[in-house]
């Protein structure tokens, strides 16, 4: 009989076990109390999913595509994400808009949704998590132009430091024709917009 492996992803979770077990004894508390005993195995399995992006290869779902002649903005908005902030540990959370000009071919829209959500499941930045969003779906689906915002609130600035809950920071990445013709862009920001 087969079994499933521990780590779906080939993750170390009996190390992050050690190194959260080791955390909690340094914060001065007990591992061994109720509450807290099984603490480093969820912590551990909440490392493999908050992570799993490092193991994936998020292309993969740019590689069907459908001939279509249509060539205006294709935009998904508002798609929702939690990453991991890379020099806290800290979640930040919020959407990201993704839009493409087809040249000749267009993706299911899921897909999209699929290529952030993978992206984001990795220690992240969220200005490197934006250019690579864009670069991603500009290369690999050959478009005229690709634009990405990304808005979110981190728990590094809202729960810790600073403490300023509510603000977002927002970024943005433009490709092709987003980049070199003023209306495009225009249209794209006023698509995005809250209604």
């Amino acid at each position: 009989m087969n079994e499933k492996p521990e780590s779906e992803y080939n993750v170390d979770l009996d190390a992050i076990k050690q190194a959260v077990r080791a955390i909690l004894v340094a914060v001065g508390e007990d591992p061994d109390r109720p509450g807290l005993q099984a603490t480093p195995r969820r912590v551990a399995k909440m490392y493999e999913e908050m992570f799993s992006g490092l193991h994936v290869q998020p292309e993969r779902h740019l590689k069907v595509m459908f001939p279509e002649t249509y060539d205006e903005m294709v935009l998904i908005r508002d798609i929702p994400f939690t990453s991991m902030c890379e020099h806290h540990l800290l979640p930040f959370s919020g959407v990201a808009h993704v839009a493409y000009i087809p040249n000749g071919n267009v993706i299911g829209l899921s897909k999209l949704a699929r290529v952030v959500e993978e992206i984001a499941r990795r220690p992240q930045v969220q200005e490197r998590m934006t250019q690579a969003i864009a670069d991603m779906v500009n290369q690999h689906l050959n478009t005229m132009g690709v634009a990405v915002v990304i808005s979110a609130e981190h728990s590094c600035m809202s729960i810790r430091g600073i403490r300023k809950p509510g603000s977002t920071t927002v970024t943005s990445a433009l490709r092709g024709i987003f980049k070199t013709n003023q209306s495009t862009r225009a249209e794209f920001m006023s698509l995005i917009k809250d209604e």
